[in-house]
């Protein structure tokens, strides 16, 4: 078995210490909702969403929380990894918002610190064409002193000015032509998706029914409130009754709303981030780096992650579908210049190992650059339903407090929040420096599960051929297949391939060559008939297919698809 080292846990931590995996069943989930009578009700299984249910589990309501597709399949799969206070929310005047993110980053690195990690960020000071030059890197360092002593200083290190050679250290592929130094500052990342099921499966263990693959398409509503939905799940049609509804349903909000009033106005507005993949070894940077777009008002950032760097985002309006966001051609294009310009490295669309594109859910007027709107949340209440819209990752404990604080107020009882300081599943006693150092595979499963990696590499004991990787080159494992259909409530190749795994976006070919494995231990472990399993690989290959057509023009998968 592969051994992590720990930390002791506190009185409050060792509570969230699981002795045996917490298994999710979808199917005893819908049959709970089917016959339970709740207090909350949640209708979406994003972050804000799933930390709303697990603020009301662990408060002692009875909560239900539903998601039409899978956890975290919208925006919170899709955003920049960034657990932040965001230095340009300074630049806006909105030191409010930095001062409270702030607070919560250091909340989520102290109840998630197996997926919460301290990033630095670097920002070269160049002569000219970069995000800012030696005339103004005085006044930038003042707002970083600023972010420091707004919180910053929570994390353990204070920004700092780098030479020449120490920014080379850090980004040895930049351009040196016009370099004259360096800033570098602190903040954090997180595997969004894995962040938000971690989140969802601390609300089961609390208590809560959640079910994925779960519609609301309409809600019940008596004498003029709200009181349940209806909700389509594999074809059958499920009652759910609450006493208060939650809509948490990101840029679908409008939609939800507009169930239980037809004259509801639009009020989301979304703002599409992309973001492209490439190889580590074409940059080779040891931190975030921030370069400037051609063209483009807002700054990207290169973060490396494993052998892949990550490069976005752009922050523009979006008018599409809602439920078909992709990279376009031209945003890889320019993304590509954009690090082209800034490293001494070749690139074309050709190194392109992944790319994902989401919808921000800003709250405002249809004037202006979404850049420049602020990124406050929104909580309304109407007809007994609660509206949460706006905010962002790294304040969604926050949001999902104050949101059961309005759905108590509605139930006329009082109980004090329980998240500021509650571990999430595999958080409790977890020593996240000493797991990194002792690298290989025990560095990879606590990445990934902290504590709980245990049950993991238990199920490589019971099956030595578990402990194979599902691609070659690539740290994940087949137990992770088969713990994710047990623990994590994965239903289909696309779940385990892009969210539980994230292999989609790190590795889309070596992905979808991989799909056929994953179906086939997916399937034993569901039950899953071969027509199913055979449906489920063509139709994520046929997924990564029209992603690579749309960014390229052609179909590289051919008849693989």
């Amino acid at each position: 078995m592969f051994t992590l080292p720990s930390r002791r846990p506190n009185a409050v931590a060792a509570r969230a210490t699981l002795s045996a995996p917490l298994r999710l069943d979808r199917r005893a989930a819908l049959k709970s909702l089917d016959t339970g009578t709740f207090d909350v009700l949640v209708i979406g299984g994003g972050v804000t969403g799933a930390y709303t249910a697990l603020d009301a589990a662990s408060r002692g309501l009875k909560v239900a929380l539903v998601e039409r597709d899978d956890f975290a399949s919208g925006t919170s799969s899709k955003s920049s990894k960034m657990v932040h206070g965001g230095l340009r929310y300074i630049e806006q005047g909105n030191l409010d918002l930095v001062r409270h993110s702030l607070l919560e980053r250091q909340r989520f690195r102290r109840n998630a610190p197996h997926l919460v990690q301290r990033l630095p960020f670097l920002f070269p000071i160049l002569a000219k064409d970069g995000v800012f030059d030696a005339r103004i890197a005085k006044a930038f360092e003042s707002l970083l002193w600023t972010y420091d002593l707004a919180g910053g200083w929570r994390i353990g290190k204070l920004h700092q000015r780098l030479t020449v050679d120490e920014v080379l250290a850090h980004a040895p592929t930049l351009r040196a032509d016009n370099l004259k130094g360096g800033l570098m500052y602190y903040d954090s990342r997180a595997d969004d998706a894995r962040l938000t099921l971690a989140i969802v499966r601390s609300a089961a263990h609390l208590g809560a029914v959640v079910a994925n693959g779960a519609e609301v398409t309409g809600l019940r509503t008596s004498g003029g409130r709200v009181t349940g939905a209806t909700v389509e799940a594999g074809g059958e049609r499920i009652d759910v009754r609450a006493r208060v509804v939650v809509n948490a349903t990101g840029v679908w909000a409008d939609n939800v709303d507009g169930m239980a009033d037809e004259g509801h106005r639009p009020q989301v507005r979304p703002a599409k981030g992309v973001h492209i993949v490439l190889p580590w070894s074409k940059i080779r940077n040891d931190c975030t780096v921030t370069v400037p777009i051609p063209g483009r008002a807002r700054r990207a950032t290169c973060t490396r992650w494993g052998d892949v760097v990550v490069v976005g985002t752009t922050d523009t309006d979006y008018d599409g579908s809602t439920d078909d966001v992709h990279c376009t051609r031209e945003e890889m294009e320019f993304l590509l210049e954009g690090a082209t310009i800034a490293f001494d490295t070749k690139l074309d669309a050709g190194d392109v190992l992944g790319s994902y594109a989401g919808l921000r859910p800003l709250v405002g007027g249809k004037e202006g650059a979404t850049l420049d709107m602020r990124r406050d949340h929104h909580i309304t209440v109407s007809a007994g339903m609660v509206t949460v819209t706006g905010g962002k990752l790294t304040t969604s404990r926050h949001m999902g407090e104050l949101v059961v604080d309005k759905a108590l107020g509605l139930l006329g009882r009082k109980a004090r929040c329980r998240t500021k300081n509650l571990p999430l599943v595999g958080g409790a006693g977890y020593d996240a420096e000493a797991t990194a150092a002792t690298g290989g595979i025990a560095a990879h499963l606590g990445g990934r599960y902290g504590t709980e990696a245990r049950f993991v590499s238990a199920l490589v004991d019971e099956d030595p051929s578990l402990g194979e990787p599902l691609i070659p080159g690539q740290p994940h494992l087949k137990a992770e297949v088969v713990f994710a259909a047990r623990s994590e409530m994965a239903r289909s190749v696309d779940d385990v391939l892009s969210r539980r795994t994230r292999l989609r976006l790190f590795a889309r070919d070596a992905s979808a060559e991989a799909a056929p494995l994953v179906g086939e231990l997916l399937g034993a472990e569901l039950g899953l008939s071969q027509e199913t399993v055979a449906a489920q690989v063509k139709e994520y290959r046929a997924g990564v297919a029209r992603e690579k057509s749309i960014l390229f023009g052609d179909n590289l998968l051919g008849d693989n698809a």
